[in-house]
């Protein structure tokens, strides 16, 4: 299911027009991306959780060349699927 996909599927369920499914579903992804920038986290009781976790350092290889490379550490997005999702997927 792509993005338009699920406006329409959003429209449909709650009798909202495809322009507010749009808006609504661009403000929820707004939101979730401000509050992991600030390093917070998003808990959807039953559906999951998203949060930032963080990469170490690490040294990685050019594939072409085999040279070493200095991977540096960084912060990743992550989600954790909550136990009513993934019971309904079994």
């Amino acid at each position: 299911m792509n993005k338009s996909e699920l406006i329409e599927a959003l429209a449909k369920a709650t009798d909202l027009s495809k322009a507010d499914s749009g808006r609504a579903l661009d403000a929820l992804v707004e939101t979730i991306t401000k509050t992991l920038k600030k390093g917070g986290q998003v808990a959807l009781v039953g559906f999951g959780t998203f949060k930032i976790s963080k990469r170490a350092a690490r040294v990685g290889r050019n594939p072409q060349t085999g040279a070493a490379l200095k991977i540096p550490a960084r912060k990743v997005p992550r989600f954790v699927a909550g136990k009513t999702l993934k019971d309904s997927v079994k």
